[in-house]
């Protein structure tokens, strides 16, 4: 969409606030106008510091960043949740200009004088955020080159941001386990010290356990080095992540993945795995996974999760009858195949046939979206 005159980017900006007014953030207009002078003032070069700025105009408790965060993603983030709409009024009416600066996830900013234009005079789409929507549905194996660096940034962004929500244990609720004492005195203070309205809280589920087991034979190739980022992610955020890699054997990584930096890990598993795009042989992996490691790992507070195309050389007898031993220790058995997302993609090979009578969740893990969609299963 093209604006002719005005500040599309402030027109963008006053509709996200409509948005996030509409979905529970309480901001009224001095807040709504602070946010268009701070956007004004950052731009979108940084999308991070983007997002910063209008949290802090927008923001002043921990509650409301909590809800900005996810607001906020679901607004300008292609991958974000379905909300209400910033169209949906209070009063039964529509906004059909608010519908229309938010065309498909994408800002709207003035041209710059030193910026060229086939249309002198109108607005121009911001590129990095349609480029991000391009990314995050391209499938790994079709990635470019030129945009390998730009498509890493944008998963290890959007993937950090998924594991952080996963990995928040308490969140405060109207209704609760449990009266929060603090936060109801805080509340208190404008009741002139009467605790009028009580906060509560409860306490979220225990953390499950996630053990990742990823397939890094010859044909996973093209999409091994993106789960690995994906694995490495989780890991950065949650508690309790087991991660391992096999093709004709299994090497545990977990080790590997706590280094503080993405390039150090790589290095590191570059020297800790020689089967790298070699054979695949599930069935025998998945047996010395659950002799070696299954006792200690495997409950029913794990997930399993198992990233792979499925193209096992062994016998398909054995890659069931462990499947079958896993799936009776595990809370849930999660499958992830790339190859899911080819439009013909048919899930006939032996191992597939054997495997999918025990597997809870099967999904495709093509394309940083697919992956952004797994975090209702985790």
């Amino acid at each position: 969409m093209l604006v002719q005159d005005g500040e599309p980017l402030s027109d963008s900006v006053v509709a996200f606030c409509r948005f996030a007014r509409t979905n529970g953030l309480s901001n009224g207009v001095l807040q709504t106008l602070t946010a268009v002078e701070t956007a004004a003032v950052i731009g979108v070069a940084n999308w991070q510091e983007f997002a910063f700025a209008l949290r802090a105009a927008l923001c002043s408790s921990k509650e409301q960043w909590d809800l900005f965060d996810r607001l906020f993603e679901a607004f300008w983030s292609p991958s974000g949740p379905a909300l209400a709409s910033a169209t949906d009024q209070g009063d039964g009416r529509s906004n059909p200009s608010s519908q229309a600066a938010k065309p498909d996830s994408r800002l709207l900013i003035r041209e710059s004088s030193s910026a060229p234009s086939s249309q002198p005079g109108k607005g121009t789409l911001v590129s990095g955020a349609s480029t991000r929507q391009r990314l995050t549905t391209v499938d790994f194996s079709q990635v470019p080159q030129d945009d390998l660096a730009a498509l890493e940034q944008i998963s290890l962004r959007l993937l950090r941001r998924m594991s952080l929500r996963l990995s928040r244990r308490l969140k405060i609720k109207k209704l609760g386990d449990r009266v929060d004492l603090r936060r109801t005195i805080r509340r208190s203070i404008g009741q002139g010290g009467d605790p009028v309205i009580l906060a509560h809280k409860r306490r979220k589920p225990r953390q499950s356990r996630l053990v990742i087991l990823l397939d890094i034979s010859g044909s996973m190739n093209s999409y091994s080095l993106f789960l690995l980022r994906f694995a490495y992610a989780l890991q950065k955020q949650l508690k309790c992540v087991d991660a391992f890699v096999f093709s004709t054997s299994i090497v545990e990584i977990s080790d590997v993945l706590r280094a503080p930096h993405l390039p150090d890990a790589m290095r590191r598993l570059s020297r800790r795995t020689a089967d790298w795009a070699g054979g695949t042989r599930i069935g025998a992996s998945l047996q010395d996974f659950n002799r070696r490691h299954g006792q200690k790992l495997l409950s029913r507070s794990t997930v399993l999760m198992i990233l792979s195309d499925g193209w096992d050389t062994g016998e398909p007898e054995v890659l069931a009858a462990e499947l079958r031993i896993a799936k009776g220790r595990v809370q849930k058995l999660i499958w992830l195949n790339p190859l899911l997302g080819l439009k013909d993609y048919q899930p006939i090979t032996r191992g597939m046939t054997a495997a999918l009578p025990f597997v809870d969740v099967f999904a495709p893990a093509h394309n940083l979206q697919s992956l952004l969609a797994l975090e209702r299963y985790l």
